[in-house]
């Protein structure tokens, strides 16, 4: 059986400029990274308000056997095209971190990836090494400012904005920032974990990016009658933009199948809100008639927050959600481990689809979407196994159709892309519904997620976030949530798997992320710079003699 990469390495590759004749764009509106990447330059477009679909795609809650939801995204477009509609994706951009540490690439997988995948996953056009410097040239102006006297009063024990590096690093958790002329701690977060990644993933234009770069508070006032220090008063919010200006192009890619696919920003879902960029979303609304998008990790992260958040921020609307399950996934769900997946086990199965059964009920009644399960197909789950998903899934009202586009491409997921255009065409679309109301206060908020979503009896707050959310609440209470915990379960205990209930959520930190206009809420020992494995994935990867890279998956 051939690799990702082998599989992506052997696919003769579309010019760039014919995958954009698809959409209607011309030459002179695409900026060449090679043969086969463009950014877009909308500014070049007649972008045109169209009657678009927006399909949204999540999972159930991920495990180490995989599910496939990026695959899925991609398959779905796939076949969407394949069907005659005029479809693309619009997916996340891969980050370094999990390319080289535990999780791998992030461009889909078999027969349903987006190319060239090499490329994308390590650099791509470089907009993530932008980010990374916008990021870090605050931090040296914030530092150049004290060092020169410090006129602004920045409290140097008070900094709270952090350095960024996309990669897994644990050793930067924690710093000392050692000057001749001043002392303090500090820490480094994973770029995807960045203000300025969430700031880069919601703004809506160049202006409206500048001005939220201008918005991001950075230190407290040493004298604390004065309001905080924010960007721009370091003037600082004119040369990020400089740095992120053509980044914040969208990226044109294709699929093995040549779908057109934009690839744009990639904050992760356990720790930030976890959705491409929004002005993709917005070109390809305008390009296309159907979008696939997803949301990170699991539906009770990446779909709240792209709901709750992205599209409370942008007024996006879903029409219909994507349920991502495995049958290898609910097993384990249901007590198995990795190495027990691959033989028969209904009594495994039918415990772990409580998983998917708390997904299905969330998206239809906190979030008000129809919800279609997307069962992705691995070569020894058995006919019984997959009657019970389905029989499970229609008690539910839902519908579920098996999908094998990894090994067979768009074909493998005709009947989803079928069922979801019936569908589309015969249900008027529902309104959207947010877990919270943004009147309600910042407790209030985060215990509405914990009790709806993840089912947890009580929010216990420790004594550093009390005292955060005390001072927060003052400025901050109209702001949304954003819950930074592990994704492995419907608690802040990844151990705790299926549908765990009863709970206590441990919020250990609140963060405001000003620019991007939430308050983050970091819960049990979820950190916001993640370390590598034992064994990384970098120990796989190489180039060979002939110049191609190798051990990507």
């Amino acid at each position: 059986m051939k690799s990702d990469i082998e599989i992506a390495q052997s696919i003769q590759l579309e010019p760039i400029e014919e995958i954009a004749k698809k959409l209607n764009i011309s030459r002179d509106a695409l900026i060449n990274f090679g043969h086969h990447i463009a950014k877009v330059d909308k500014s070049k477009i007649n972008l045109k308000k169209r009657s678009s679909k927006l399909i949204l795609v999540t999972a159930v809650s991920p495990t180490p056997a995989g599910e496939g939801k990026t695959t899925t995204t991609i398959g779905l477009a796939d076949a969407l095209c394949a069907a005659g509609e005029n479809a693309l994706a619009c997916v996340r951009e891969p980050s370094l971190g999990p390319v080289f540490g535990l999780k791998g690439g992030a461009t889909g997988g078999g027969m349903s990836q987006a190319l060239p995948m090499e490329n994308i996953n390590l650099h791509f056009t470089g907009d993530f090494h932008a980010i990374t410097s916008a990021n870090n040239l605050l931090a040296a102006l914030i530092d150049n400012h004290i060092y020169h006297g410090n006129d602004l009063g920045i409290d140097p024990n008070k900094i709270t904005f952090n350095r960024c590096v996309d990669m897994n690093d644990r050793s930067l958790r924690n710093i000392d920032i050692n000057s001749d002329r001043y002392k303090y701690k500090n820490r480094f977060n994973i770029s995807v974990a960045s203000e300025i990644m969430a700031i880069f993933c919601l703004a809506s234009s160049l202006e409206d990016l500048e001005y939220r770069l201008g918005e991001i508070e950075v230190a407290t006032n040493i004298d604390p009658s004065k309001p905080s220090i924010l960007a721009k008063d370091l003037k600082a919010q004119g040369s990020m933009v400089a740095l992120l200006k053509d980044a914040f192009m969208p990226n044109l890619v294709q699929t093995i199948a040549q779908t057109p696919t934009l690839i744009h920003g990639g904050p992760f879902a356990n720790i930030a809100h976890g959705c491409n960029s929004f002005v993709a979303t917005e070109l390809g609304l305008s390009l296309a008639d159907y979008v696939v998008t997803e949301a990170g990790f699991g539906a009770d992260l990446g779909a709240e927050k792209f709901i709750d958040i992205k599209c409370r921020a942008t007024g996006l609307n879903p029409d219909i959600i994507v349920l991502v399950a495995t049958i290898r996934a609910l097993k384990y769900h249901g007590g198995l481990e990795k190495n027990e997946l691959n033989g028969e086990n209904l009594v495994a199965l039918e415990k772990g689809f409580a998983n998917l059964s708390r997904h299905i009920k969330n998206c239809n009644e906190h979030y008000g979407k129809v919800v279609v399960v997307a069962l992705n197909h691995f070569a020894l789950d058995t006919d019984q196994e997959i009657q019970f998903v389905q029989d499970a899934v229609k008690d539910l009202g839902a519908s579920c159709f098996v999908c094998k586009h990894w090994a067979d491409g768009p074909k493998g997921a005709m009947d989803l892309a079928n069922g979801i255009i019936q569908m589309l065409k015969l249900a008027d679309k529902k309104p959207l519904k947010y877990v919270y109301d943004l009147d309600a206060s910042l407790s209030e908020k985060i215990e509405t997620i914990a009790k709806k979503i993840y089912h947890a009896k009580d929010v216990k707050f420790e004594p550093e976030a009390s005292k955060q959310l005390e001072d927060l609440s003052k400025k901050y209470n109209d702001f949304p949530v954003c819950i930074a915990k592990t994704p492995y379960s419907f608690s802040s205990d990844p151990a705790q798997r299926g549908a765990a209930s009863g709970h206590t959520l441990a919020v250990r930190e609140l963060r405001l992320s000003r620019g991007a206009g939430f308050i983050v809420a970091v819960c049990g020992d979820l950190m916001t710079m993640p370390g590598l494995p034992k064994i990384p994935a970098s120990e796989h990867i190489y180039v060979d003699k002939s110049g191609f890279i190798v051990g990507l998956s």
